[in-house]
């Protein structure tokens, strides 16, 4: 009989030593299992999102900003000095027929009353110098013409011409054959031919062409009407 009871005394008392050992081993599982997975998700969160949004935005941008005043400041350094040289040549080369560009009546071949004719009577008609002078307004044309009808100058004031200046001259025609001043004017003077000037007439107060001039000197007096 004590023999029994000591026999079942230790199987309880191994029973619950077993007991004891499996609960101790799932806490250490579960200890160790908790600490490994939270810390390495947070860690990848925050480094994905700074490194994307800083960088891309400022890289895009910034080429924008340099790239066309470059462009433009090149093409207007290029572009406007050859222009002006040519247009400036081709002044001198319509002077020579007693011309000025866009208007097809000639000094020292042209008559008034064919003017007339095709674009109507003048703005405003006024004796000035060795002649009497038919202004024009919308075509931005004079016609000088003598006793006979005959016109001896034609001005321009055409807007393409006003953006000229001297120096641009000079550099496409060279220094002019004659300068003089009328008032607040200068008015440089260059020989085209035998038969023709071709003047610019510049304003002091903008120091570019406010017209020219194509001018015949010997058709300048006429004294046909007496």
């Amino acid at each position: 009989m004590s023999a029994q009871i000591k026999f079942l005394a230790a199987s309880i008392l191994l029973t619950g030593m077993i007991g004891l050992a499996g609960c101790s081993s799932n806490n250490d599982q579960a200890n160790s299992a908790t600490p490994t997975t939270a810390p390495t998700e947070t860690a990848v969160t925050a480094t994905s999102e700074p490194e994307v949004s800083p960088t891309t935005t400022p890289v895009e941008t910034a080429p924008a900003a340099t790239t066309s005043p470059t462009e433009t400041n090149k093409d207007t350094a290029n572009v406007n000095p050859q222009d002006s040289e040519k247009q400036l040549k081709e002044l001198l080369e319509l002077a020579k027929k007693g011309k000025v560009p866009g208007v097809e009546y000639a000094a020292h071949t042209g008559l008034i009353d064919e003017v007339e004719a095709d674009w109507g009577k003048p703005d405003q008609q006024e004796p000035a110098g060795k002649g009497i002078y038919s202004t024009y307004t919308d075509e931005h044309v004079v016609f000088g013409f003598n006793k006979g009808s005959l016109i001896f100058d034609v001005r321009s004031s055409d807007a393409a011409l006003q953006k000229l200046t001297l120096k641009q001259m000079e550099g496409a025609l060279g220094k002019p054959d004659d300068t003089k001043v009328n008032g607040e004017d200068k008015i440089y003077t260059y020989q085209a031919n035998d038969q023709f000037q071709l003047k610019f007439i510049i304003p002091n107060s903008t120091g570019k062409v406010g017209h020219i001039s194509v001018f015949s000197e010997q058709d300048s007096t006429n004294n046909m009407a007496g």
